[in-house]
C-alpha cells in the first residue's frame, strides 16, 4: 500500500515537472499579439510588397535601401517593422548601430525574442504593436480602396458590352443595321 502511494505520488510530480517547461516556453500575450500583426504585413497583398515597403518607409522616415538590405537579411516587412519600431523607441530616431544591434539580437545566436529583446533594451512592446497595427490597417484600407475601384471599373465595362448587346439584338434589325446603328453612335 505504502509502495503504491510513493509510486503515485512520483508519478505525479514527474508529470508536472515535465509541464513546467510546456508552460514556460509559451511567449507574453503582447509578443503573440506582435507577431500576429507582423504576420499580417508579411501576407502576399494584391499590389505585392511594395505597398507594404512604402508604408514602412513612410511611418519610421527611413530610406528604401534600408528596407531593401534588411530583406536581405532574411527579415519578413513585419520584422523589419517591429526593428524599425524598437530602434525608434531608443533615441527617438532610427540610428545605424540601434538597429544593427537589434537585427544581431532578433537573428542570433542565440535567437531572441521580440519581448526579450525589448525587455533587454528597456523598451515597451505596446508602441511598436499599435506602429505594426497601424501599418497593417493602411495596408488593407488601400487595398479594399483599389479593388473596389477595380469592380467599379469592371462593372461599367460589363454594363456597356450588355447595353450593346441589346442594341445588337433589337428586333427587325439586320446584323449589318445593327453595326451601323453601333459606328454612328
Amino acid at each position: 500500500m505504502k509502495n503504491a502511494k510513493l509510486r503515485l505520488l512520483f508519478t505525479a510530480l514527474f508529470l508536472c515537472a515535465a509541464g513546467i517547461p510546456a508552460f514556460a516556453q509559451e511567449k507574453p500575450t503582447e509578443e503573440q499579439t506582435l507577431e500576429i500583426s507582423a504576420g499580417e504585413l508579411d501576407k502576399n497583398h494584391s499590389e505585392g510588397q511594395q505597398r507594404v515597403a512604402e508604408k514602412i518607409i513612410a511611418e519610421f522616415g527611413v530610406a528604401d535601401g534600408l528596407i531593401v538590405g534588411l530583406r536581405f537579411k532574411k527579415m519578413g516587412y513585419g520584422e523589419i517593422a517591429i526593428a524599425l519600431g524598437l530602434s525608434q523607441g531608443l533615441h527617438r530616431i532610427i540610428q545605424e548601430e540601434d538597429l544593427r544591434k537589434i537585427v544581431e539580437l532578433r537573428q542570433g545566436p542565440p535567437v531572441m525574442g521580440w519581448g526579450r529583446i525589448a525587455n533587454d533594451l528597456g523598451l515597451k512592446l505596446g508602441p511598436v504593436i499599435s506602429k505594426v497595427r497601424k501599418i497593417s490597417a493602411e495596408v488593407l484600407r488601400d487595398e479594399k480602396a483599389d479593388k473596389a475601384k477595380k469592380d467599379k471599373i469592371a462593372k461599367k465595362e460589363m454594363d456597356k458590352k450588355v447595353k450593346t448587346a441589346k442594341k445588337l439584338n433589337r428586333p427587325g434589325k439586320t446584323v449589318k443595321e445593327g453595326m451601323k446603328a453601333l459606328a454612328r453612335q
